[in-house]
């Protein structure tokens, strides 16, 4: 090298170092943008299909069939259920309902919760990543910046949601239909007090919310099932057919020492919210048992689908 070349050498100017930072803020604003177009995605994709409206449709008309079963057989002025309405366990609220229409919404809860409701969330939840492979568009999913944790999430929290529309649903219809074919007003407690209409609506939507956590754990074992297969007609049979399993094994006495760990076991719990004061005992060990199969068969869905092989 010549003499000449080391001084232009010296004096060139140094091209400029950026100065090391934090990753600047619109990166991470992209994340969660990301993240909400995501779920809005999923719920939009969800909601607009004919098997989710029809699902709801049903759920819709469960309340509807009710009501007019007991209207019809109360029009002679007899009793609307056996039992006069004591007890506590969800279907002796019947026999209230021809008092004060606003029982009807607790008594479609309460029917639709053994068998209605938790197969609708497991056809949401088992068609949720299997379904995607089985159309070929789970692959095309991951190419976009997701991420698997992320689509799983996303996955998860769509059917949650599904779980909360899907018991309002159920909820308002019941209302409704209590509102055109029954009185409204001042409604008695299990325990025998009365309490206001006002603080009836609360309790009901109380309850509401209560019977949609309730499901928290149906759709993380439909999530987990999901991830299992790449056929989503198989993987909703499977957690349909699981639920049903469970809650035969929760009928059968020679059982009773597993009765307390089935997912199934406290749902109708939520009546015990019709108390004064409330009963929070099996409450909470409703919530808390939902709560640890949602961890657990969260985890295995997670565990499953971040080392699955993606092919379709």
């Amino acid at each position: 090298m010549s003499r000449a070349d080391t001084v232009d050498d010296r004096n060139r100017t140094p091209a400029p170092v950026p100065a090391p930072g934090p990753t600047p803020a619109p990166a991470r604003t992209a994340n969660w943008t990301w993240t909400f177009g995501l779920l809005r995605s999923e719920l939009l994709t969800t909601f607009r299909r004919w098997r989710t409206l029809a699902l709801l449709g049903v759920l819709a008309a469960v309340p509807v069939l009710v009501g007019i079963a007991v209207k019809i057989e109360t029009s002679d002025g007899s009793s609307g259920g056996p039992g006069g309405g004591g007890g506590g366990e969800g279907p002796a609220f019947i026999s209230q309902v021809t008092n004060n229409g606003l029982f009807l919404v607790f008594t479609a809860l309460a029917v639709t919760l053994p068998f209605f409701l938790p197969m609708a969330i497991g056809v949401i939840a088992g068609d949720s990543i299997a379904g995607e492979s089985n159309a070929g568009t789970l692959r095309y999913l991951l190419v976009a910046p997701a991420g698997r944790t992320r689509l799983l999430l996303a996955k998860y929290a769509t059917v949650m949601i599904f779980c909360l529309v899907a018991t309002l649903v159920v909820a308002v219809s019941a209302l409704t239909v209590g509102a055109l074919l029954f009185p409204l007003g001042d409604l008695t407690t299990i325990s025998g007090t009365r309490i206001g209409f006002g603080d009836g609506l609360l309790r009901a939507l109380l309850i509401a919310l209560v019977v949609a956590a309730s499901l928290t754990g149906v759709a993380a074992l439909g999530l987990f099932v999901s991830t299992l297969t790449s056929s989503g007609i198989a993987a909703m049979a499977t957690t349909v057919g699981l639920l049903i399993t469970v809650q035969i094994l929760d009928q059968i006495p020679q059982l009773h020492a597993l009765h307390p760990y089935f997912f199934s076991h406290h749902w109708l719990s939520f009546a015990d919210l019709m108390r004064e004061p409330v009963y929070w005992d099996d409450l909470e060990k409703n919530l808390g048992l939902q709560a640890l199969y949602a961890a657990v068969f969260g985890s295995a869905a997670w565990a499953r689908f971040t080392t699955k092989d993606i092919t379709a």
